[in-house]
């Protein structure tokens, strides 16, 4: 059984080395790294390619944004188990290990508690799931998201069921959990944290959204959800 870490990327050199050097160690021989680039052009690339390293395999995005971007390396993922990672966090040493023990278990889709820190790694003393007060059912994350990517894990069974992704989804990770949670597949949530989630002023979750345009994204959640 493989793993593939979906990885989308936009102007990372800055953190993306240091991610990068957190993932290789607890990947096998057999596992990879998918990275999606959605501006070739920038700076991600060269820091890439710092790691000769066979498991990386670094692809150009089609500049349409976040949620395409994590699609383009989700559909060049070849692994039983996909793992969704952001550019600029860093996961912990067991991170991998304590994942696949859940899916031997029986999981589904794992979604992991996190370390928030600021720019430079600094613990604030808060987790993601006390941000999100995270849980499991369909009313709850529907009304407010648990299911952060940089922390979620997907067997590829489940994970199929949710592609392609609906044309203006809100976030990919919310489209997963909710589409999972509706058919039926089993969601584990473990209290462990397993990367430093780094929270700063380019991150594309975290941003502020107006009352309105939080009704419209869950009117269109629903339609997609329920046709």
């Amino acid at each position: 059984m493989s793993i593939s870490v979906a990885l989308a990327a936009y102007n990372g050199g800055k953190y993306i080395g240091e991610q990068i050097k957190s993932i290789l160690p607890q990947l096998g021989d057999d596992d990879e790294l998918i990275i999606s680039d959605d501006n070739p052009s920038g700076d991600t690339k060269s820091a890439v390619d710092a790691f000769n390293d066979k498991r990386i395999k670094y692809i150009a995005g089609r500049g349409k944004g976040v949620v395409a971007n994590f699609e383009n390396a989700i559909n060049n993922c070849t692994g039983d188990y996909i793992y969704l990672c952001d550019q600029d966090d860093v996961w912990l040493p067991d991170k991998v290990n304590t994942v696949q023990k859940l899916f031997e278990d029986g999981a589904d889709v794992v979604l992991h508690n996190a370390i928030i820190t600021d720019a430079n790694l600094n613990n604030t003393g808060k987790t993601s799931f006390e941000l999100y007060n995270s849980k499991t059912g369909f009313t709850k994350n529907f009304i407010r998201n648990s299911f952060v990517g940089c922390c979620m894990a997907i067997r590829r069974d489940a994970l199929v069921s949710s592609l392609p992704f609906p044309a203006s989804i809100p976030m990919h990770d919310w489209w997963i959990g909710l589409n999972s949670i509706k058919k039926g597949f089993k969601i584990v949530l473990t209290d462990k944290t397993l990367i430093l989630w780094r929270r700063h002023g380019d991150n594309v979750t975290g941003t502020k959204t107006t009352l309105l345009q939080k009704l419209k994204f869950r009117i269109k959640m629903i339609g997609y959800l329920f046709p």
